[in-house]
């Protein structure tokens, strides 16, 4: 939602608060997993789009990459300035790629989610860009009801969204995935996207702005990031595991 967001303000000519951004996508969805195929489609359909429109292009750049691997990690996750971990708090188990971003020194924007809880515990909160809702607040929410159109109706840059997606892209019309996000004959937006959509703009807009204009407090907090990020580490995992659980003790030769 944030990129078909930038597409509409760089549109309409409300740029000055826009900096350059390269968007990288890279995933695979379950042959039976219907949402997440029409969302890469969507991915694909902006990339084209911006592609096509040079001014925007001139601010943005969208790109999925196919066929994520390991091979393909080893070189995303080197490059990466930004991870997103960005799953409604309470609905992640946990992860091992913002463990892995951490320690190749990207700053994290994310949730109060998964294993983002661990990182924010080791690197602390001035060195993560956290936001969204936390999971007592979101259950809070669902108990007293969830609406998003409430939302939809209270934010003009939500109902700009959605009048993008349903007049198509290149052609597509992504009208179902409106309806997911409004509801129909089912709860809509059951992720809570609308919910947690402003303060997810908002920490965006400090961290892209942070990076152009401070880049030795940024790389400050990217250095902190590598520093702490030990404990993640498979060496002392195993080693965690051997003695607290399996209880063994090193073999000395």
């Amino acid at each position: 939602m944030r990129i078909i967001s930038l597409i509409i303000d760089i549109n309409e000519g409300n740029i000055a608060d826009i900096v350059p951004e390269t968007f990288i996508f890279a995933a695979k969805a379950a042959p039976g997993y219907f949402r997440a195929k029409e969302i890469i489609q969507l991915i694909f359909a902006l990339s084209d789009y911006i592609n096509k429109n040079t001014f925007v292009k001139k601010y943005i750049n969208v790109v999925f990459l196919e066929n994520y691997s390991v091979s393909l990690a080893e070189l995303i996750i080197p490059a990466g300035e930004i991870s997103e971990q960005i799953s409604l708090a309470g609905k992640e188990a946990s992860g091992t790629g913002n463990m892995k971003f951490m320690i190749n020194g990207a700053l994290t924007i994310g949730t109060c989610d998964g294993a983002n809880v661990e990182i924010i515990k080791e690197v602390g909160e001035e060195n993560f860009f956290l936001f969204g809702l936390r999971d007592h607040e979101v259950e809070s929410i669902w108990n007293h009801g969830y609406s998003s159109i409430q939302y939809y109706q209270k934010n003009l840059k939500l109902r700009k969204i959605i009048d993008f997606l349903n007049k198509g892209i290149n052609g597509k019309s992504f009208e179902s995935i409106s309806k997911y996000l409004l509801g129909g004959s089912a709860v809509g937006d059951p992720y809570m996207c609308f919910a947690d959509f402003d303060s997810y703009m908002e920490i965006h807009r400090k961290a892209s702005h942070l990076y152009y204009s401070d880049k030795m407090k940024w790389n400050q907090m990217s250095l902190m990031n590598i520093g702490s990020a030990g404990i993640f580490s498979s060496d002392r995992t195993v080693r965690e595991y051997a003695e607290k659980i399996w209880g063994l003790t090193p073999v000395n030769k």
